[in-house]
């Protein structure tokens, strides 16, 4: 090492705003620091030159020389760098600071108080070290309050500043991007720690044929019904009338199905599209939120599925979340009666047929009654009119007691969750995040929620950034993460965004859009983001991709290490095929729901590992390599029991790929194992060196 280890200097104030009493503290500071920063200069070097000699890591320079080493910084959310990720208004949150060992005279943690809304600083102190000698731990404790904060951390060496927050290291001070603290927001545990299966019930499996819809059974918006063989197209139909193609999926279909996703895949989620009364396969237009949809089942049928997934039978308990869509109606819900389906009786006149009576104010109409609010100018899709806190519909929906809401939440259903269609947009007005209505609306919604389960999630369909409505903790738990997914992962292995349009970005894109859009989200809501590749209103995956199973494998393998709840829409265990919708919604095929399917093994796997190592639940992620040129991206996943590096090769051809796992806190001279493989690697110079297939990822523990 060629550097000269120079004289420690008392540090310097930097920042003006910080009070003259802070700077006291700082210059104290100096006196709490670690023994191995208290020795004189001449030994710092003996020992800096003595690990290097001992190939302990990599070449370090860390000393008090007015440089902040900021390869070495690091902080996030995860359970080795926050005590209390959901704390609650009375208890305060301490924060750790990694820094290289040595290298700095003080650090602060700055944070901005929503309810003075004036920055604060808290002054860190030396904690440990850790035992291989390469890092330093600072930590302070934002005191308790109930108020939101966003925090950051100054560093000081000296005169040298540098600065961290969720969008990582900078040399001035970050405009955006800060950490954030939000006291009384907590979200299920079972969602961080699941992994999730998404079945769209008519396409699944038909486990009783007395109730499959028959060819001409009725007609619904001008189309008869159409019962198709399993495994026949999806488009053989009139496309107007695709809607009206049923195929005999069911409920009996998916508890006699269990068996495969709790006990092969290891999914302990169950996520189900619309089940409700309705004239459609997809069932979005909804005729009555009370029953059960007779071609799927009765409610004895759903009981007995809630029971079976809950149950320890066919693998570990589990969970089921429904799909709630309260955005609109049917046109045939008896609260609207327009007579597009004739096959239920209504006791009073619907809106649609009595312009004063009792379901007058339930719906918006423009013109009554041909004109009236819809969901994107679907007739058959009425939008639901809220009004004002205390309204019937509100009632109706969510905040009664009796609600449609709370009564599957409570016996004899007892779900755990609602997954919430067109989330952001329930006021009639039709705002999507700038209509206070909106956010009014979806408060009161988790109020009621988790009055009838307060571990209870709440999920919420956005394709944009969901930040408005999980900032703040007082909404959803978390939403489907096509923003910071979904897309993302299409555009960078596809070459596709979600929707099938070309788009490609580079690695170092794709990992600046992740850390983006986990850095605008607090902890608790990144950790239960759905995680999907491709879900029933986008191209699948498999087809974005140009069909190459491969691109399944690294999708796969990406999904189950990332931060957040993967979530596997049916058939892209094995790599199903389809174009848009109606395409995406192909019946299984259980000619593939095997081990001997390389994607299905695989995912078996992936399930296993991130069962076992709560790292890629709710540990720290950092960036190790985004490679533009060889396509390659590497990241860590850790917490103080095991440390994991994941390899992603978006190449087809095999690449050897050095990355810097002593960032993870890896020693030289151990080994990790490659959970997918089997294969073992030492570390040497901090680095670790593995050969990862083409379109293949490698999961790297210690």
């Amino acid at each position: 090492m060629s550097r000269e280890c120079p004289q420690q200097r008392p540090q310097k104030r930097i920042d003006r705003r910080i009070e003259t009493q802070i700077e006291k503290q700082n210059r104290k500071q100096i006196d709490k620091r670690s023994p191995w920063q208290l020795q004189t200069p001449l030994l710092l070097c003996v020992l800096l030159g003595a690990a290097l000699l001992a190939g302990a890591g990599p070449a370090r320079a860390c000393s008090n020389d007015n440089k902040v080493e900021s390869d070495y910084l690091f902080s996030d959310q995860g359970s080795m760098f926050d005590a209390n990720p959901e704390p609650t208004a009375s208890t305060g949150v301490t924060l750790t600071l990694r820094t290289c060992k040595g290298d700095i005279t003080g650090a602060n943690i700055k944070f901005y108080d929503s309810a003075d809304r004036v920055s604060h600083y808290v002054t860190m102190h030396w904690a440990s070290s850790d035992p291989a000698g390469t890092f330093d731990y600072w930590q302070g404790t934002v005191p308790a309050s109930p108020s939101q904060k966003h925090y950051r951390f100054q560093v000081n060496d000296g005169t040298g500043t540098a600065w961290v927050n969720g969008a990582g290291v900078s040399a001035s001070e970050p405009a955006a991007g800060d950490f954030l603290i939000v006291p009384d927001f907590k979200t299920p545990d079972w969602m961080k720690n699941g992994v999730m299966y998404q079945i769209f019930p008519d396409r699944f499996y038909n486990g009783d044929t007395s109730n499959d819809v028959a060819s001409g059974q009725y007609t619904y918006a001008g189309c008869k019904t159409e019962h198709h063989a399993w495994g026949t197209s999806v488009l053989d139909a009139t496309p107007a009338c695709n809607s009206e193609v049923f195929f005999g999926g069911d409920l009996a279909g998916i508890d006699q199905k269990l068996s495969y996703i709790k006990g092969m895949l290891g999914a302990d989620i169950l996520y189900l599209n619309p089940v409700f009364a309705s004239p459609s396969n997809h069932k979005y237009d909804t005729q009555d939120y009370r029953q059960v949809d007779p071609a799927f089942g009765s409610r004895s049928t759903l009981e007995r599925l809630i029971t079976d997934v809950h149950s320890r039978s066919q693998g570990a308990p589990g969970h089921i979340i429904l799909d709630g869509v309260f955005n609109h109606s049917g046109a045939s819900h008896c609260w609207f009666g327009m007579d597009t389906y004739g096959k239920r009786s209504c006791h009073e006149a619907g809106a649609y047929q009595d312009q004063t009576g009792p379901y007058a104010g339930y719906y918006t109409f423009q013109s009554w009654p041909r004109t009236y609010s819809s969901f994107a100018g679907y007739a058959q899709m009425p939008k639901l009119d809220y009004g004002t806190s205390g309204s019937t519909v509100r009632l109706e929906i969510y905040a009664d007691s009796t609600s449609v809401v709370q009564s599957y939440l409570r016996s004899p259903y007892r779900i755990d969750g609602w997954r919430l269609d067109v989330a952001q947009a329930l006021d009639a007005g039709g705002g999507e995040g700038s209509d206070d209505t909106n956010h009014e609306i979806t408060r009161e919604l988790r109020a009621a929620v988790k009055a009838a389960n307060p571990d209870a999630e709440i999920l919420g369909e956005y394709w944009d950034d969901p930040s408005p409505w999980l900032a703040d903790g007082g909404q959803w738990d978390g939403a489907m993460n096509y923003n910071g997914f979904t897309n993302p992962v299409s555009e960078w292995l596809c070459g596709q965004d979600e929707h099938g349009h070309e788009a490609a970005i580079s690695t170092p894109r794709f990992d600046q859009w992740l850390r983006d859009t986990r850095a605008a989200l607090p902890v608790a809501a990144q950790e239960t983001m759905t995680n999907e590749l491709g879900t029933h209103d986008t191209p699948r995956f498999a087809t974005r991709c140009g069909g190459d199973i491969r691109k399944t494998f690294l999708g796969l393998i990406f999904q189950f290490t990332y931060v957040g709840t993967p979530t596997l829409y049916y058939g892209d265990e094995y790599g199903m095929q389809g174009a848009d919708d109606p395409d995406d919604r192909r019946t299984f095929d259980w000619s593939q729901a095997t081990p001997s399917n390389a994607a299905v093994a695989l995912t078996q796997k992936l399930a296993s590992i991130r069962k076992q190592y709560p790292a890629l639940r709710t540990g720290s992620y950092k960036t190790l390599l985004a490679d533009a040129n060889a396509h390659l991206y590497a990241f860590g996943r850790w917490d103080a029991s095991h440390r994991i590096a994941v390899v992603l090769n978006d190449t087809p051809g095999s690449q050897r790929v050095t990355i810097p796992v002593w960032q993870l806190g890896m020693t030289d001279g151990s080994q990790v194992t490659d959970l997918l493989t089997g294969s073992t690697y030492a570390i040497s110079g901090g680095n670790l060196t593995v050969s990862v297939e083409g379109h293949y990822g490698a999961v790297l523990e210690q």
